[in-house]
């Protein structure tokens, strides 16, 4: 390791507790890992001594539920240490047992509730929140308001859930949230907390529901006993359901800065260790779940005001797996511990890897958040798209093939680079081929927005790996039906697909979206782009970034109507940014034809003449996978991967993938 990075690995005091380095797992929701009866699986064990396997420091395993019944909750979901405590702490105890014997230290998350913001609402019963207030998800629901008594029930629970983490070996817990809107947060805000009782009203009111439970906590666990605040600075909201990007001019409708950095204090003075800090809401989502359209590191701006304003530790998370930029954070005062969430998600080694010097082997996040936010919040198990092991560490582990097999791997996209290294692991002979001069397929044209670095990185990796492992890589290789490899056990059908393209008659010049992408043509604007799914989202945002005029005709009501996004934050943004670059948008409108000055569309009864230099189609992919019947008729046994079987994402490609090497 480069000593320059030694502050990264130095010791820090978070009340009584010492952390080994800087690097905290940043906690998640751990859906999927815990049973009926709220205790950890093996799959939930084995996900976190993975990553302190991994080197990290400090792991804060979120989120648990504290109570169950003023805010009931489905069994299966989240781990709960009350519902059946002696379960709890038996699964618990051998979570911290293995955690600790790699010297790291385990913090629980507590959560006080959701409130307005949860997902689900069980049959008959409404969202909770400190006033009746807007259902995030459907405003047309109103929340209901809770009692004094229960806000008190709450806190004791939270009591009784600290007290059993300490049994069960945890160092700490964390206190979730006054932070992305979750119910404390809720009371803390005066624009949801419209309350008479000792609740509501006053600053020192609102916040008294997160007092209490840091009194109750120290009354039951000690004084020595560590509690973090994970705290939002910042709310960024406009009003319900509106937030605001960075950059933009507009009035804060929930928490500014100067009440977040007063509140910091006064939480600091009422006894809390440490804060785990951030900006952002619901109505702001993106915020607290950064996709790849934000700069790395957009927390520490807010953090060093923060800093300058307590004493006790912040931690910082937000696209800090740049270890430039995590140094330059801890050295120039904006953080105390680096926290990180999807990048352990993605590489749970990431710590060892950085302090054995070998960060080209680090598999980067893209911050596409389809594994992780997506899958959590639609089907209520984390996981990872860059890593089809993540929270299965156990039951995907690679193991070592019986019989290495020759396997021909045709198409040198994510899942045919992600296939041949999973082959060469097990011990197969895999040979890959790719009709064009260089690998990754699809994700080159992806790829080449500014902000799409991490895929680029991802694509680096790939290649590393497959070199590291002596994977033989036939460039310039094309394969026909006729023209299929002998000699193989297996074939492994990854050809991707290709652009759909249909004609629009002459005028100006028509390209498919790739061809702008990477800049294989020479094109000028204005830009009209047909198609507003995500890649014609992304390539519109691309050209509005450099200052292009650019417009986006959809057949459908709405834009990223179809295979947009799973996670809302992604979506959310990417939808306003274009709003914020003032990109033109026209739904239920189909193309016609160009001309020499534009493009014609059809908006219901109405033609429209968009000006334009060049039309961009992106109008979606047809799979390529003319080997397929062949290799069949022949009586081999072949398998399709990624696109080649079904035009999908990233994820899906290198889950294919990663499953069918496995079984191989």
């Amino acid at each position: 390791m480069d000593q320059r990075y030694l502050p990264l690995f130095s010791p820090l005091r978070i009340g009584e507790c010492t952390i080994k380095n800087r690097f905290v797992m940043a906690p998640m929701g751990p859906a999927g890992l815990a049973d009926a009866k709220g205790a950890f699986t093996q799959g939930g064990i084995d996900f976190y001594a993975e990553r302190a396997k991994g080197g990290v420091g400090l792991i804060i395993a979120g989120m648990c539920y504290a109570d169950n019944t003023v805010e009931p909750h489905n069994g299966g979901t989240m781990p709960c240490p009350t519902l059946e405590p002696v379960l709890f702490k038996r699964t618990a105890k051998q979570l911290t047992e293995r955690v600790h014997a790699y010297d790291a230290k385990i913090f629980l998350q507590l959560s006080a509730g959701f409130g307005r913001v949860t997902n689900r609402i069980p049959p008959g019963q409404l969202p909770i929140a400190p006033s009746p207030i807007p259902y995030c998800w459907d405003p047309s629901i109103t929340c209901r308001a809770i009692s004094t008594q229960e806000v008190q029930e709450i806190v004791r629970a939270m009591g009784r859930a600290a007290s059993i983490a300490k049994d069960a070996g945890f160092d700490g817990v964390e206190i979730h949230a006054m932070h992305e809107g979750y119910l404390l947060d809720q009371f803390a805000l005066e624009c949801c907390n419209h309350r008479t009782d000792q609740y509501g009203g006053s600053l020192e009111n609102r916040i008294r529901f997160a007092v209490e439970i840091l009194e109750e906590i120290k009354k039951i666990c000690g004084r020595d006993f560590p509690v973090i605040m994970r705290y939002s600075t910042k709310s960024f909201m406009k009003g319900f359901n509106q937030g605001a990007l960075p950059g933009e001019s507009f009035h804060e409708a929930g928490r500014d800065t100067p009440e977040g950095l007063q509140i910091a204090r006064m939480l600091e003075q009422a006894g809390y260790d440490a804060l785990d800090a951030d900006v952002g809401c619901y109505d702001a989502w993106y915020w607290n779940h950064p996709p790849m359209y934000f700069e790395k590191g957009m927390y520490l701006p807010f953090n060093r005001e923060l800093k300058e304003q307590v004493s006790i530790p912040v931690l910082t998370a937000g696209r800090l797996d740049d270890p430039d930029l995590a140094l330059q954070a801890l050295t120039s005062g904006s953080t105390d511990m680096i926290a990180m969430a999807r990048p352990l998600l993605a590489d749970p080694h990431w710590v060892s890897k950085f302090y054995q010097g070998h960060l080209e082997d680090i598999r980067p996040c893209i911050s596409c958040q389809e594994g992780c936010i997506g899958r959590l919040k639609k089907y209520l198990h984390i996981s990872c798209a860059v890593n089809p092991a993540a929270a299965r560490e156990r039951e995907m582990a690679l193991t070592p093939a019986l019989t290495s097999k020759r396997v021909a791997v045709i198409g040198g996209g994510v899942a045919g680079c992600e296939a041949a290294r999973v082959l060469a692991l097990r011990g197969h002979k895999p040979e890959l081929f790719e009709a064009s001069d260089h690998l990754g397929g699809n994700l080159i044209p992806a790829s080449a927005p500014s902000f799409k670095e991490d895929e680029r990185q991802l694509l680096a990796w790939y290649r590393k790996q497959l070199d590291d492992l002596a994977v033989p890589v036939h460039l310039n290789c094309k394969i026909t039906p006729e023209s299929i490899p002998e000699h193989f056990d297996v074939y492994l059908i990854a050809t991707g697909s290709t652009a759909k393209t249909f004609p629009l008659g002459d005028g100006i010049p028509v390209y498919p979206a790739a061809d702008i992408l990477e800049e294989r043509v020479n094109s000028t604007g204005p830009y009209v782009i047909i198609g507003g799914g995500l890649v014609g989202c992304e390539t519109a945002l691309m050209l509005a970034q450099q200052g292009e005029q650019v417009s986006i005709v959809e057949s459908l009501p709405k834009l990223l109507g179809q295979n947009g996004p799973l996670c809302h934050a992604n979506s959310q943004m990417l939808l306003d940014l274009i709003r914020y670059h003032a990109v033109a948008v026209y739904t239920q409108s189909t193309a016609q034809s160009v001309d020499q000055t534009g493009l014609i569309i059809r908006q219901g009864e109405q033609s429209i003449h968009l000006p334009a230099g060049t039309v961009i189609l992106s109008v979606g992919y047809r799979s390529e996978n003319q080997l397929w019947e062949p290799l069949l008729r022949q009586g081999k046994e072949v398998y399709l991967l990624g696109d080649a079987r079904h035009v999908s994402n990233i994820m899906y490609a290198i889950w294919d993938a990663y499953e069918v090497a496995l079984g191989i």
